[in-house]
């Protein structure tokens, strides 16, 4: 239970079941795990002998992948489920919900279109809680005047969108989305209201969008709507200009209502300042402005941050929130409440992975003191993000505070006072800034180790995964955009574990050894890369020449091999299918793990190390949200691999499999021609499996490279460049090992 005794409880805990079934599977497996080290050490060749060099990286390989899943444990050891109770939430406490601030982030309206952001700001501010304690901001981090436009735009549409919300219970509450999910219904079925709101909206998207295509605010427009384009009238770059600050929705002025005569939600635009010689701190920075600039205009107790493309699309999820944070017992101690990213453009199978493994993930480290913090969707106590350690005697009390009231100050004094709170020189007699408070600077996955930080103050964290999703975003459609997101991601966690923040030295008596192994499974992604990569490689190589590198199929050692590998991928496929996926989904996500780790993860641990010794600097890429490619989307619909792009990694990966490929055929070749140092089928059963496995996980990529003829096929410079390569050397193995 969620509550102490002779209170209401607000949220419950249960165990999943069937965790006695799978340690009972992990202890068996770690007994497999041991078998084969043994084997490994025991029939290690002899120096001279053929299969001596390989067998010792094997066995390198082998203990790290031990070392690895033991880690990986924590991450399902202990699986739970949150339910929140909101009708108790409601009973209890809706005359004394905490104000609630969201932030909303975008940088680039190239790549974030304004329309895309302020679907996700509306989706915010219609939410099914009381209006006046809830403010919304949104960090324009490009200072872009369009986007600041849209802004003015949504907010006088959203003296609409709000009652109609309100009236017939919209759900998602994001009009593009809404009405998207409206276009099979017959207009004629829908109320008078759906027609007008439609027009409503539509209006407002072809002002958006003519805006957006012009690049530029027509001088008529900037007269008609706003004073607030006047600060645009120093601007020089998206690098170079002054805090702009504007609140566009005062929601504590009674003027500022919807059709139905209630107050609006406060809305602010932000584009904090910036200048060339200030490094700019990338998200970190626009958080931390965010967070002072909302402590003097609203004040909320609970901040709510989402990516901008990330819009809300379950109006009751502040309140399955707040179920955590108000509880009498646990409450105290909750610093945020971690929900899940999920994409509404996903294909049925995954095409580029999915996100269920890492669900169960979570569900596990929230039993073993909470989740990470995964930068969007989650909702945090104000109090943890300005470096506060938890205080169990005081709990909901604490917010039960007076009306907010503005004195005698008027908006334009306010905004006044508060614009410079965002401005570059603020953090330079603030030091804590960016270290003990706030999100942290210097890092690529600010999230991940601000949330490490705040658990290390003695802080908890809760999952909390609504059977109707909470957040819904847009996902990658292209396997380079999935590339490069992990590739921040991995050298980002990387960073970490190299760091004083590494979680085994960080985390040691502060958070528990489970959660620490969790955090870890993270932080190893890049170095996980080389004993992938060389598995992928090496005993294909070595079919090529008849060494076998793996027991025989008659020797009793075949059995540790053939268990742990049959029993892990079974368990994965059920897990995978109880998550609700499908089979071609997890096939698909076998061969994003490999794609993952043996490109993205292995140019990470790359990066991660040249910066280390000061040959690199910190980068921060955006990830493309829209694709104007209607040949691009129709593919990914079609679940057809996108591999129309000139990458490095790319390059990795078609040498990989065509390697693959040729050390299969070869073999075979050789098989069917009775060549003498061919091997036997009984002691090469293994590598062949395994070779032949990497060539079946990779026929999307032969077609790439081969027969596609759409703009999405492999580009003929990285086909050349691969087949050139990996002929090289296998012949090179071929004639000098």
């Amino acid at each position: 239970m969620g509550s102490g005794s002779g209170s209401v409880p607000l949220f419950e805990t249960r165990r999943a079941k069937g965790n006695l079934i799978y340690r009972s599977f992990a202890l068996s497996i770690f007994v497999g795990i041991a078998l084969i080290l043994i084997y490994r050490v025991a029939h290690l060749p002899n120096q001279g002998q053929d299969g001596r060099f390989p067998s010792i990286g094997l066995l390198v390989c082998e203990l790290w992948f031990a070392f690895y899943w033991i880690i990986t444990q924590a991450a399902r050891w202990k699986i739970i489920f949150r339910h929140p109770l909101k009708d108790n939430l409601s009973l209890r406490f809706e005359k004394d919900l905490p104000r609630i601030d969201v932030f909303v982030c975008t940088a680039d309206p190239a790549i974030e279109p304004p329309l895309m952001v302020i679907n996700t700001v509306l989706s915010v501010m219609a939410y099914d809680y009381p209006p006046e304690k809830l403010s919304v901001y949104l960090s324009d981090d490009a200072g872009s005047d369009i986007t600041f436009y849209a802004m003015l735009e949504a907010s006088r549409f959203s003296t609409h969108w709000l009652p109609y919300c309100r009236k017939f219970n919209v759900e998602p509450r994001s009009p593009m989305a809404y009405f998207a999910s409206q276009s099979v219904v017959s207009v004629s079925s829908q109320p008078e209201e759906f027609v007008s709101i439609k027009k409503l909206y539509e209006d407002m998207a072809g002002k958006i969008t003519r805006v957006t295509e012009l690049g530029k605010i027509p001088e008529d427009v900037k007269l008609q709507h706003h004073k607030g384009f006047s600060k645009w009238d120093s601007y020089s770059s998206r690098r170079d200009h002054d805090t702009i600050l504007e609140v566009i929705i005062d929601g504590r002025d009674p003027k500022a209502a919807d059709t139905d005569s209630l107050v609006l939600p406060t809305l602010v635009y932000l584009a904090r300042e910036k200048r060339p010689q200030y490094h700019h701190n990338f998200k970190a920075g626009a958080m931390n402005a965010l967070i002072r600039v909302s402590s003097e205009i609203s004040k909320g107790q609970i901040i709510l941050n989402v990516d901008c493309d990330m819009y809300s699309n379950n109006s009751q999820a502040m309140r399955d929130a707040l179920c955590f944070f108000m509880d009498e017992k646990h409450g105290p101690e909750i610093a945020y409440v971690q929900f899940p990213q999920e994409y509404a453009n996903d294909t049925k199978n995954g095409l580029y992975g999915s996100l269920r493994t890492i669900d169960m993930d979570f569900r596990s480290l929230d039993g073993l003191g909470g989740p990470l913090y995964i930068g969007s969707g989650c909702f945090h106590r104000r109090d943890t993000l300005c470096g506060k350690i938890p205080n169990k005697e005081l709990g909901y009390s604490k917010w039960k505070t007076e009306p907010e009231s503005r004195t005698e100050e008027s908006l334009k004094e306010l905004e006044e006072r508060v614009v410079n709170l965002a401005n570059c020189a603020f953090e330079d007699n603030n030091t804590q800034w960016g270290n003990e408070v706030g999100l942290k600077y210097g890092c690529p996955v600010e999230d991940v180790i601000t949330g490490l930080s705040i658990q290390c103050r003695g802080w908890k964290s809760v999952y909390m995964s609504p059977k109707r999703p909470a957040f819904m975003g847009i996902g990658a459609t292209s396997l380079e955009q999935i590339l490069v997101q992990h590739n921040r991601w991995s050298e980002g966690d990387f960073q970490i574990f190299l760091s004083k923040h590494n979680p085994f030295l960080k985390g040691f008596g502060k958070i528990s050894l489970g959660l620490q192994m969790g955090y870890c499974t993270y932080c190893l992604w890049a170095v996980n890369s080389f004993p992938v990569l060389y598995y992928s490689l090496v005993p294909s190589m070595f079919l090529l020449k008849g060494i076998a590198v793996f027991p025989q199929v008659s020797s009793a050692w075949f059995l540790p091999f053939g268990y742990v590998i049959i029993a892990k991928h079974v368990v994965s496929l059920i897990e995978f299918l109880y998550c609700e996926g499908t089979a071609l989904g997890w096939l698909n996500e076998q061969r994003i793990w490999l794609y993952k780790r043996t490109s993205a993860y292995l140019l990470a641990f790359v990066d991660t190390i040249m910066r280390q010794i000061g040959f690199s600097e910190l980068k921060f890429v955006i990830s493309s949200k829209v694709s104007d490619d209607n040949e691009m989307a129709e593919r990914y619909e079609n679940e057809i691999m996108e591999l129309g792009a000139e990458s490095s990694m790319f390059t990795i990966l078609a040498s990989l499999a065509m390697i693959n490929l040729l050390c299969l055929v070869f073999w075979v070749v050789k098989k069917l021609l009775g060549s003498k140092n061919v091997g036997s089928f009984d002691g090469l059963a293994l590598q062949i499996v395994l070779c032949g496995a990497l060539v079946g996980i990779n026929w999307p990529m032969y077609g790439a490279l081969f027969y596609r003829q759409d703009k999405g096929k492999m580009p003929s410079s990285i086909t050349t460049k691969s087949l050139f390569f990996s002929v090289f050397v296998c012949t090179l193995f071929a004639f000098l090992y």
